[in-house]
């Protein structure tokens, strides 16, 4: 079982105010499936019947976040020594029914109710939907069982979450197509959810999501790609793709990626199968919190080879796919709103991925201009991952990482023998030229010819004589 935490700790001391005050409060949501799941929660949530004026009134520390849909962060003193550090926020909610989602994404209106089998109705899924009432075991609530046999003393089931969460089942509650219509971000959410816990989709739900997996375009294009993120860096991306292959999601949030089924390529290079099938291979291998990067990388590193196909006389080829990728790399970042930074990282592993093949053959100036890619370890990493979808050789991925490895990083990149200054009280006139002056001594610096200043200056008048 999880520990108990200080968010926990604050949660717990948050409930039993609520009660004591003649209010219902109960754990809800992810943070009850965790626990049965022995998960160690991301955060602890509270479902009250106090409305969020009684809420913000009672707690000396609170931010009105969400109040217009009842919900209130409170960061609550618990009962712990004032030399421990400020307790982390707990999200407060109060019961409520939500009216309709004429956007697909909020509700038109909310209705606060005294009961919780009211607004446990409209949550999402039935996993989601339980309560979790730590007063009710017969040891200390400031403690999480160690059994979780006596943690369900205390769940409060009103959807058949529990059943579904023995049988590994994600099930919307309610009609399924009702309540993915209301937040259609739920479409993903299923997916994310069923692939991080190894769950089945329920038929039902499967069958709605297919049918209203066009309406995902109704959300921001934000959260889809903060879902997609989760998707790629949880550890489970090849379930996740798989599924958003088989409900139609796909093809309408990565277009893209769905058309890499059934692109062929060259046995003798990819015995494993079409592009499709090497990416999902190498989605596999992310692990849980990998780069958010790294695992974009992964996902878009052969986008262009299904419009670069073709068959030649001699194999399949791809001609140009490294820059035709990047072009549509460039462009889903873009659509995804990626900041420039992840962008500027995400089309670096794309261009550089084959580069590789020719490192056992680079001069050692190039080599080491290789090693200064940013972040060298993703281009590393995504590099082994390529292998092993592939033909499982790693020689050269050996050769790159022990030699990157054993390269100091002062030899990677040394101090400038020579800078515009120098060339300029040596009589040189500053121009175009001063740049390939500088790189050729730089070249002879890295691959160990040259050493001192006076070393790189008679090589600049050897290679550079003046008129």
């Amino acid at each position: 079982m999880p520990s108990a935490s200080p968010q926990f700790a604050s949660a717990l001391h948050i409930l039993k105010t609520l009660r004591a005050a003649g209010f219902d409060a109960y754990l809800a949501g992810g943070c009850v499936r965790d626990l049965l799941l022995g998960r160690e929660p991301a955060d602890y949530d509270v479902a009250t019947s106090a409305t969020p004026d009684v809420v913000l009134e009672m707690f000396p520390r609170t931010f009105a976040v969400g109040a217009h849909f009842g919900v209130v962060l409170v960061a609550a003193e618990p009962e712990m020594s004032s030399k421990e550090p400020a307790p982390p926020q707990v999200e407060v909610a109060t019961f409520r029914s939500d009216g309709l989602y004429s956007d697909g994404r909020h509700p038109d209106e909310v209705r606060y109710t005294h009961s919780a089998v009211e607004d446990v109705q409209r949550r999402d899924f039935t996993i989601n939907g339980l309560l979790l009432d730590p007063l009710r075991w017969v040891d200390d609530p400031s403690q999480l069982p160690e059994q979780t046999s006596a943690l369900r003393e205390g769940v409060v089931d009103h959807v058949g979450g529990l059943a579904d969460l023995d049988a590994g089942i994600l099930r919307a509650i309610g009609d399924p197509s009702r309540r993915l219509q209301e937040d259609q971000l739920r479409l993903l959410r299923a997916v994310r959810f069923a692939a991080r816990f190894g769950f089945e989709i329920e038929p039902a739900t499967h069958a709605a999501i297919r049918a209203l997996a066009p309406r995902i375009h109704a959300v921001s294009r934000e959260r889809v790609r903060d879902e997609l993120s989760k998707m790629l860096t949880e550890g489970h991306a090849r379930r996740a793709f798989e599924l958003l292959d088989e409900t139609g999601l796909l093809v309408e949030v990565l277009p893209e990626i769905a058309r890499m089924r059934g692109v062929a390529q060259p046995p003798q290079f990819h015995p494993e199968g079409d592009v499709w099938v090497h990416t999902l291979l190498l989605l596999a291998q992310l692990p849980p919190g990998c780069p958010l990067t790294l695992a974009w990388g992964a996902l878009l590193h052969d986008v262009g080879k299904p419009p670069t196909f073709r068959v030649a006389p001699d194999r399949i080829r791809f001609d140009g796919h490294v820059e035709v990728g990047v072009a549509m790399g460039a462009e889903i970042c873009r659509h995804f709103r990626f900041s420039n930074d992840e962008t500027r990282m995400i089309l670096a592993l794309i261009e550089n991925h084959m580069r590789f093949a020719d490192a056992p053959r680079m001069k050692a100036s190039t080599l080491k201009r290789f090693f200064r890619l940013e972040n060298f370890d993703q281009h590393l990493a995504l590099h082994r991952m390529d292998c092993l979808a592939a033909h499982a050789d790693l020689d050269i991925f050996d050769f790159v990482r022990e030699s990157y490895e054993s390269t100091p990083e002062e030899i990677v990149r040394p101090r400038p023998l020579l800078t515009g200054r120098e060339l300029i009280a040596a009589g040189y006139a500053p121009g175009p030229q001063f740049q390939q002056m500088l790189r050729t001594v730089e070249d002879a610096q890295l691959e160990g010819t040259i050493a001192t200043t006076d070393e790189a200056m008679t090589l600049v008048r050897e290679r550079f004589p003046q008129t």
